[in-house]
């Protein structure tokens, strides 16, 4: 069935790669780029692309890279890293670019509601101790100034409502327990056979030897909290969505 979908794409047409997609913008070319991503990429980039083992796919948008080259990406794969080389047709692999371009491109009306100066206040007493937005705020969740560009309103709403429902790469939670002294508790950044690597809950890079440690603790979920509409209301989540987007162009630093 898939096949037949792709087929769908534009009959007739033999897409070569280059620069520019020939199924820019094909309703049916996103359809079959769907089944194709469900089938193929989502045991690693997760069914939504917001990332499980592999990185978040929605993300890939913010800095308007060349279709191109995300082709090239899926195409050739990502030496040293899980992600294989394809051997699929070239109009296979430009449905899966235009299902993963529909994803990571967002109208600025679905963020045109709220007050951003309120946001602002909001953000700053709620979330910039771990996020980043317009240059100033924490680093121990992902940066946020770009997120409105790349993820839908309602996304986002689920994702400060249910944090612990989709956890994204790199912010997978893990305490350590050495022999002596007490656990930390942190985001694993880094693991082998010797050592392990967090970024504990107060930014603090720091690493472990395994023989010094007599467990490494696996938890549930994510570090944020989850912000209900008792704590957060609509109103006020309007105005915070609001303010990310009013600086969707500043640096994430």
């Amino acid at each position: 069935m898939v096949v037949i979908a792709v087929s769908l794409v534009a009959p007739g047409l033999s897409a070569a790669q280059g620069d520019a997609n020939p199924h820019e913008g094909s309703a049916a070319a996103i359809r079959a780029g769907r089944a194709l991503f469900a089938n193929r990429c989502a045991e690693c980039h997760g069914a939504d692309a917001t990332g499980i083992s592999g990185p978040d796919l929605t993300a890939l948008w913010a800095d308007g890279p060349a279709e191109s080259r995300v082709f090239r990406t899926i195409r050739d794969g990502v030496a040293g890293s899980i992600m294989p080389p394809s051997t699929a047709p070239d109009d296979e692999i430009w449905a899966i670019v235009s299902y993963l371009k529909s994803l990571g491109t967002v109208s600025p009306l679905e963020f045109a509601r709220g007050d951003a100066g309120r946001g602002e206040t909001l953000f700053g007493e709620h979330c910039a101790r771990c996020h980043r937005a317009g240059g100033r705020g924490g680093r121990l969740g992902p940066a946020l100034s770009r997120i409105t560009r790349t993820r839908s309103r309602a996304s986002l709403v689920q994702a400060i409502r249910q944090p612990d429902a989709a956890v994204a790469a790199g912010y997978r939670v893990v305490t350590v327990v050495p022999w002596t002294g007490e656990p930390v508790r942190g985001l694993l950044k880094g693991e082998d056979a010797f050592s392990v690597q967090i970024l504990d809950t107060t930014e603090r890079l720091r690493g472990f030897s395994r023989q010094d440690l007599r467990e490494v603790r696996d938890e549930p979920g994510s570090l944020m909290p989850a912000f209900t509409p008792a704590g957060l209301d609509e109103s006020a989540l309007d105005d915070v969505l609001r303010f990310l987007a009013s600086v969707g162009g500043a640096e994430g630093r």
